[in-house]
């Protein structure tokens, strides 16, 4: 019995996996596919592990091994649908197959491994000068090289810094990388798309996850963690060419505030709590106050959330880089928060969602729209 007919049997409406290779569903594949999993986080790749049952026919060919749409470079596609609904988990390329034969012929597997578009900017080296001819911006190049690549641009895409003759001497992606960290910029791959740019904290909020909500519940596990050993602003000084140091210049986060009430220690009757980054012998002042904002920024996040969905129950792909609602862990932690990460999988026992939320203030910030709780007593 296949991963699709054990979850078409659940009620509900449960959550199905659909994976398509080079555009085109794998339904004679189903029936082998034991477990789909996949990783996102905005700090790397999105990557994505089919396990797939393998057997011998008996003509000596394996059902996956000698199966050509298994190999490295075919393009991928997983989607959840729900009911009518279907929403993309990710999009990329195979980039590993690994098989195993072990002496039990019937444990026989094949592992594929796939990766984001992040994987299609890593293959050619490419020199090339950036603003040589006239100014640029960070913006600009990122959007020229997903255009290259036959990426859309999710979002807004940041501007950055004003670029005047800057070589890129290695792959797309990880010029793309290093500039994202001169600016403090995420870099997020989604449906064909690329984000490069700050944290999407202006975008439309998520369904909310429901804690301890009855028949509402979607969620199987939430742990908080209020660490308040993080620092309110952030203190850093150019490394001066000649002469003296420039004098230390404080950043205080900039981000969307996440609720009613910042989560900082402004009010504990204590010294000011300001953190100063190691210079690393950068000397642009420009590129040291975007490695301070980020690093305010992400400081600001005080409120790290560890915890599991009932995929199937939620309704929807959880997707980072994106705000989402919480319910029902109290009026101080209730609120929107943002996606850190998830990790989907899609198994025997169903579809769930294992994700990390971050916030930098308390109180219940959703709406009535936001709360399906909103005025039941």
């Amino acid at each position: 019995m296949g991963l699709l007919d054990l979850l078409s049997k659940k009620k509900l409406q449960p959550a199905e996996c659909v994976v398509k290779l080079d555009n085109e569903e794998i339904d004679d594949m189903y029936p082998a596919l034991v477990e789909v999993t996949v990783e996102a986080d905005r700090s790397r790749a999105t990557t994505a592990t089919l396990v797939l049952e393998a057997r011998r026919l008996e003509d000596g060919l394996w059902t996956v091994q000698d199966d050509d749409r298994f190999k490295p470079w075919v393009s991928v596609r997983i989607e959840a649908v729900f009911g009518d609904e279907t929403e993309e988990v990710m999009r990329g390329y195979i980039k590993e197959v690994r098989a195993e034969y072990p002496p039990e012929r019937g444990g026989a597997k094949v592992t594929v491994s796939c990766q984001d578009h992040s994987l299609q900017l890593d293959r050619e080296h490419i020199e090339q000068r950036w603003g040589q001819d006239a100014p640029t911006t960070d913006g600009a190049i990122a959007t020229e090289i997903a255009i290259r690549n036959d990426l859309g641009i999710l979002g807004e895409v940041g501007e950055g810094q004003t670029v005047q003759d800057v070589l890129q001497n290695t792959t797309d992606i990880k010029f793309l990388q290093r500039r994202a960290q001169a600016n403090g910029y995420e870099i997020i791959f989604q449906e064909g798309m690329l984000h490069f740019g700050e944290m999407r904290l202006d975008a439309e909020t998520q369904p909310t996850i429901m804690v301890y909500a009855g028949p509402d519940t979607n969620c199987i596990s939430f742990n908080i963690q209020d660490d308040g050993h993080k620092p309110d602003s952030v203190a850093y000084q150019v490394a001066a060419e000649v002469g003296a140091e420039e004098p230390a210049t404080e950043v205080t986060p900039n981000l969307r505030r996440l609720g009613n009430e910042w989560a900082d220690s402004t009010g504990a009757g204590l010294n000011d709590f300001i953190w100063r980054p190691q210079r690393q012998g950068v000397s642009d002042a420009t590129q040291m106050a975007a490695i301070a904002q980020h690093m305010a920024n992400e400081q600001s996040m005080k409120i790290n959330v560890d915890g599991e969905l009932d995929g199937s129950l939620y309704g929807h792909v959880l997707r980072i880089g994106e705000p989402v609602g919480v319910d029902g862990v109290g009026e101080r932690y209730s609120g929107t928060y943002y996606v850190d990460s998830a990790t989907h999988r899609f198994d025997i026992n169903g579809y769930k969602v294992s994700f990390r939320l971050l916030r930098n203030a308390y109180g219940d910030d959703l709406g009535e729209s936001d709360n399906p709780l909103a005025g039941v007593v």
